[in-house]
């Protein structure tokens, strides 16, 4: 707002105030605001905060930034603490300085001799008034200095000097005098709980575990009770969160079978009664999106498998794909939720020239009461039974102002509730979801492989990082990128280094631990005997072909050194190779403290590559002069590194330096 002081570009600021900003409880976030005033006396601005419960903290005071810039900062943590999850909102205050003022000029003008006793007859006025928001125990201090301000028996520079002494500036700083206060438009931050930020997802289909031949040599798959058997090795590996497909009846008309075949002629081909069918169809005569598929179990199953998750240390996240079966309870009760075509019939999903079939998009439109309170009701289901998170199926196929009141809704009542986006769509459409409430977003990390791409995108996410959370993927069932079918074993470690330590969260799709990397056709980003579409049980015997020791540690890094958790810090460094790509994060603690990793990776799974780093020592709260130490937590060797370091990297042994700095920082 402009005011009688000047408040402009007040962030975090999403949507000009729309939507609120995001943090998660301990965050520390940076306030910033534009600050200024007509001529030349000096001005000052505080933030003042406000708890979800409407109580207001203590100020923060803003420093000021560039000079030149007018651009003020503070530095707000939030609580680390549950009670802190919820509706923050924080103010800009900005106010004139006359200390500030007289600091400046008294002492130009004292010490030319010009206008020197109504300068200090100025500071006696000022430092009287200022005396009355002085704590008690310190007042004295100031009236006496109002004093010694009019002792004419005393030289003009003595007097000046006592009353700029650095105890006595510092004093007043604390308890400022404020005039012409002009507070800014208050803004919100939306505070969640630091899963919303921080975990390691691990993905994998239920019937798959446990999967076995029956006495005919039909495979059968496995069951949640058999699905559980695979948590501990899960939560080994430092897995934070157990993300299930949707674990509902599947559809039984039109559904498809391995390998995703299309129909001829647009009509069914001939199922087997051995195939599986999509998850992701759903709905059936055995129940629609609050049912269990009774292959799978029960809904006690279901409890069992939430709780021993949990026991683990662990959480489930439960896909919610709003769509359905030709044959889901909904089409027969409520066909007015899809869309019906001129011919009479219901129609299906479509992305041409592909043709599904077995998929009858949602209609929102049609009557938006009753499908919003059914949405409503199945969320407030899965909760019921201790689902806290959900992966949202193809988001951006929905109304925006639905998703706006559905987590608005749920979060009302259950603030710990969170929801990931996999909307793999436009940016406008991807961050505008972020906006309106989805807490993390599945991004295009997936397809970003080399250098330049992946520094500008990372940048893209810190600059956006008020109000949208990465979640990067290295591999999903629908999406096996052609790094990963060509660039042999050296990739997967590539890979995951990239998605584990350049986002605080990141995910894994159950597979590419075993290096699962052939595709149905070349060009095609599908797997081989897609495990959407068919069980897919695996030999999880024989860990040296394994990547699972390498995740491990990628997990155990993550937890022990705080710095890689955040997204703010993230600092990209210059490398003199295209195929070397360097970032950096830090983070200072509350009892000052810094913890500070580097990661150095060879991007090109092929070869070894040897590249000069040259660091922005700053951003890692060094001189440019420094000297430090670090030692690689891959390998454990120790070095000594400046501000220009050589590195070589062959991927067939180890691509990536994970550097933490061990001495010589400020």
């Amino acid at each position: 707002m402009v005011g009688r002081i000047a408040v402009t570009g007040t962030s975090p600021t999403v949507s000009c105030g729309r939507y609120p900003a995001r943090a998660v409880i301990g965050e520390k976030i940076d306030v910033s605001a534009t600050v200024f005033r007509e001529g030349h006396d000096a001005v000052a601005a505080d933030v003042v905060v406000r708890a979800p419960d409407g109580t207001r903290q203590p100020f923060r005071r803003m420093r000021p930034g560039a000079p030149g810039t007018d651009r003020w900062h503070a530095a707000v943590r939030i609580p680390d603490e549950p009670a802190a999850e919820g509706m923050w909102s924080f103010s800009v205050e900005a106010w004139s300085d006359p200390l500030g003022t007289w600091w400046h000029d008294a002492p130009i003008k004292v010490t030319a001799g010009i206008d020197v006793d109504v300068m200090l007859e100025e500071g006696a006025r000022l430092y009287d008034r200022a005396a009355a928001g002085v704590p008690a125990q310190h007042r004295t201090v100031v009236t006496d200095l109002v004093a010694v301000l009019r002792d004419g028996e005393r030289a003009p520079l003595d007097r000046l000097a006592a009353a700029t002494a650095p105890d006595v500036v510092a004093l007043l700083t604390d308890h400022p005098l404020r005039e012409l206060v002009t507070v800014d438009d208050p803004r919100q931050i939306w505070v969640d709980r630091r899963r919303a930020l921080y975990g390691s997802w691990y993905e994998f289909f239920p019937r798959s575990e446990g999967a076995a031949p029956d006495e005919d040599g039909v495979l059968r798959g496995g069951t949640l009770r058999t699905a559980a058997e695979r948590l501990p090795a899960v939560a080994e590996m430092g897995f934070d969160v157990v993300y299930l497909p949707p674990i509902h009846p599947i559809g039984k008309v039109n559904r498809k079978g391995p390998n995703t075949p299309e129909f001829p002629g647009g009509k069914p081909h001939d199922i087997s009664p051995d195939d599986v069918g999509s998850p992701w169809a759903i709905g059936s005569d055995e129940g629609g999106h609050d049912a269990i598929h009774p292959d799978l179990g029960t809904i006690e199953d279901f409890d069992a498998f939430v709780a021993r998750t949990r026991e683990l240390g662990m959480e489930v996240a439960l896909d919610f794909a709003l769509q359905c079966a030709p044959d889901h309870p909904w089409a027969k009760e409520h066909p007015e939720w899809f869309t019906t075509r001129a011919d009479g019939t219901i129609a299906y999903a479509e992305n041409p020239p592909k043709k599904y079939q077995d998929i009858y998009p949602l209609n929102f439109d049609n009557d938006p009461e009753g499908l919003y309170a059914e949405c409503l009701r199945v969320v407030r289901h899965w909760t019921s039974h201790g689902v806290r998170i959900f992966r949202v199926d193809n988001p951006h196929t929905k109304p925006i102002d639905f998703w706006e009141w559905l987590i608005r809704e749920v979060k009302s009542t259950e603030p710990d509730v969170l929801f990931l986006a996999e909307a793999f769509t436009r940016p406008a459409m991807m961050h505008e979801l972020a906006r309106v409430g989805f807490t993390q977003s599945y991004t295009y990390f997936t397809w970003r492989t080399g250098k330049a791409e992946l520094e500008d995108y990372a940048r893209e996410l810190v600059d956006a990082a008020d109000y949208m959370r990465p979640n990067f993927f290295v591999n999903t069932p629908d999406i096996l990128h052609a790094s990963l079918q060509y660039g042999g074993p050296p990739v997967f470690k590539i890979r995951a280094v990239l998605a584990a330590l350049l986002s605080p969260t990141y995910g894994v799709y159950a597979g590419y631990e075993l290096y699962e990397h052939v595709a149905v056709k070349p060009g095609s980003e599908e797997y081989a005997n897609s495990e959407k579409y068919a069980l897919r049980p695996r030999d999880w015997s024989t860990p040296e072909h394994s990547l699972a020791p390498y995740l491990t540690m990628l997990n155990r890094v993550r937890r022990e050194h705080p710095a890689l958790q955040w997204m703010r810090s993230l600092a990209i460094h210059s490398v003199d190779n295209p195929d070397v790509m360097c970032w950096s994060k830090s983070v200072v603690a509350e009892d000052g403290s810094r913890d500070t990793v580097v990661v150095v990776v060879n991007l090109d799974p092929h070869g070894a590559r040897e590249a000069t780093v040259h660091l922005d020592m700053p951003a890692i709260g060094l001189d440019w002069d420094s000297r430090f130490e670090v030692e690689d937590l891959v390998t454990g060797q120790r070095f000594e590194w400046g501000a220009h370091d050589y590195v070589r990297l062959d991927p067939f042994s180890e691509p990536a330096h994970v550097l933490v700095v061990r001495s010589g920082q400020a």
